[in-house]
């Protein structure tokens, strides 16, 4: 549950944070290409399909010289060896056809490999998430979060399937190609290789420059879709305080940090394609006037001309490949930085040691803080400073004060949500230390300020999470809150579907969840603010639901209308995370202090 009344919360609140390190190309593929070991096997065999495939390639232009010099010596002779001819063109065919296969079963084995990686990355950042500890949330833009699942996930699907495998196939094509021209004649090979250096050296100096632009792309794009995601959400408030001009001048302005971004690492990877096309173009000039001049003195055949022409081409495609294999995969490389720091961030601590487990049905419910001290930042600053409290079984604890007092962060670490720095929370005795968060979290209802529907039915909704449980449970526990007549009004009854935009009533979506909590029935039950958004009318029938729902539980209810909980077991008053006072509603008024002065400025509210 985030604590939404403290100062220290960050969450969705402007721009966040650009990552400050340089990133490391290399690292970042190898690191991605060895995530899932499994997938080795299919690496390799797709890497080796593609040097087959680049290899047979290679082979044809060869092949292809016997036959334009066959074709010459015709033209000379006036006698066509056509069973030559036959042969090596069936040679060709077979060649190419396989070399075709290959290149096939690359690509189909890659995109799987690729698909499969990207749902692995995809699963973990789900099981991530759930091990995250709440600081984190309240640290980061759940847009950015969003971004690193879907964008980047994404991308590096996409640049690992279209790009590795014609990335491995080009370099094995260009080494192939080197080999074969020095092999045909190493002149001619030394005029097109000379000629394509340059285009390296441009390549490396680009790929220099436009690693970091892709970097802060990738980063931008997270601000921008964490900033949609926090207007969209709080529309209403946008409009009502006429933030709307400032709301577009972030986005305008994040968006034109991302233009920028994608403008400049877009320009400088666009450059090598022209480049890589000029060098090839120049290389079949080179190739032609040395091959005449060769072929003059009859050093060598017209044939190894066509040949030469042909390695040329298979010489710079690979380059131009490469180079733009290497701008998508440096995509993937900034992609991928992000996804594993995500997964790599500090998770919580790891409970499976823990073998203390408390049942539901037969714990008391008594609970005890002990001096009990937290501070949500490492720099020793508290929140709750010194808490100490004993709740028995069946009592209702009020907890009451200003806003940023600690209420909710009370409740916060008696979920285990928080960490506590020191000091014990007990539960029948037994230290929440020893006790797993889901055990924990199993013992307690909770209904709070913000209601929480989902696109589902009313029936759904109200025993999420729940199972065997009958339609007569679920209309029991909307009669009890008051519910019973709202559903049998609708068309479908429990059936009805239902979305948290719908326009049913704040008062209604509020009984909603405490039906919800009637159905868990757990020992101990926690209402945050649960009548604040309710008008008098509603909160009425929201309070009596309340009191059916706290029967026989032991409940820590946070109140700001301190009418609604006159009736409780004990009132805890906290300010600047200390309790000042304690006791009855009657002994808090008794003492005239602070409670007081909090119960009658509202009800002199009320009477103006």
């Amino acid at each position: 549950m985030p604590n939404q009344d403290e100062k220290h919360v960050q969450r969705n609140v402007g721009p966040r944070r650009i990552q400050e390190k340089p990133k490391n190309f290399r690292k970042s593929i190898k690191k991605l290409l060895t995530y899932d070991k499994k997938l080795t096997p299919f690496y390799i065999i797709a890497i080796i399909f593609a040097i087959a495939s680049s290899i047979c390639s290679i082979v044809g232009p060869n092949k292809l010289s016997d036959l334009t010099d066959e074709i010459s010596k015709a033209l000379v002779n006036a006698n066509i060896d056509m069973i030559a001819i036959k042969n090596i063109t069936i040679f060709l065919l077979v060649l190419y056809l396989i070399s075709a296969i290959l290149s096939f079963l690359e690509s189909f084995i890659m995109a799987r490999t690729a698909n499969k990686l990207a749902k692995k990355l995809r699963t973990k950042i789900s099981h991530k998430i759930n091990k995250l500890p709440l600081r984190y949330f309240d640290l980061h833009s759940f847009g950015d979060i969003l971004s690193r699942v879907t964008n980047d996930v994404d991308t590096i699907g996409m640049s690992v399937s279209r790009n590795l495998g014609t990335f491995v196939s080009a370099v094995a094509l260009l080494i192939a190609s080197v080999v074969m021209m020095f092999y045909t004649n190493w002149i001619m090979a030394l005029t097109a290789i000379l000629t394509s250096i340059i285009g390296f050296a441009f390549m490396g100096l680009i790929l220099g420059k436009s690693q970091k632009y892709f970097n802060a792309r990738q980063v931008r794009l997270g601000s921008l879709n964490g900033h949609i995601e926090e207007m969209y959400s709080g529309y209403n408030v946008v409009k009502v305080y006429n933030g709307k001009k400032k709301s577009i001048n972030t986005f305008k302005k994040l968006n034109q940090d991302l233009f920028d971004c994608s403008i400049r690492s877009e320009f400088l990877s666009g450059l090598m394609h022209p480049i890589m096309s000029f060098i090839g173009n120049l290389s079949y000039v080179a190739v032609c006037v040395m091959g005449a001049i060769l072929v003059e003195n009859e050093i060598i055949t017209f044939g190894v001309i066509v040949a030469f022409i042909m390695y040329t081409r298979l010489f710079t495609s690979p380059l131009q490949q490469i180079a733009q294999g290497l701008t998508n995969l440096q995509s993937a490389a900034a992609s991928s930085e992000r996804v594993f720091e995500f997964l790599e961030e500090k998770e919580m601590l790891d409970e499976s040691e823990k073998k203390v487990t408390l049942e539901k049905d037969k714990v008391k419910g008594n609970i005890e803080f002990e001096h009990v001290k937290f501070g949500y930042d490492d720099d020793g600053k508290l929140v709750i400073k010194d808490f100490s409290c004993k709740a028995k079984a069946g009592q209702k604890i009020a907890i009451v004060g200003p806003t940023g007092a600690g209420k909710t962060t009370l409740v916060n670490l008696l979920m285990k949500f928080y960490e506590i720095n020191s000091g014990d929370i007990k539960i029948d005795g037994v230290s929440t230390k020893d006790l797993t968060r889901e055990n924990i979290h199993d013992l307690f209802v909770m209904v709070l300020q913000d209601t929480w529907l989902f696109n589902g039915t009313m029936r759904e909704n109200i025993i999420y999470n729940k199972e065997n449980i009958s339609d007569e449970q679920v209309m029991e526990a909307c009669r009890v809150v008051g519910l019973e007549h709202f559903i049998k009004s609708l068309p479908k009854g429990l059936d009805t579907p239902l979305a948290d935009s719908d326009s049913i009533s704040a008062g209604q979506k509020q009984l909603l969840t405490i039906a919800r909590g009637m159905i868990e029935s757990a020992p101990f039950l926690i209402l945050d603010e649960a009548t604040s958004n309710v008008d008098t009318r509603t909160e009425e029938l929201v309070q009596k639901a309340m009191d059916k729902l706290t029967e026989g539980k032991t409940s820590f209810i946070i109140a700001h209308r301190l009418s609604t909980i006159k009736n409780a077991d004990l009132i805890l008053v906290m300010n600047e995370g200390n309790i000042i006072e304690q006791g009855s509603h009657d002994e808090l008024l008794a003492q005239n202090g602070f409670y007081a002065g909090l119960y009658n400025s509202q009800f002199e509210e009320i009477e103006e």
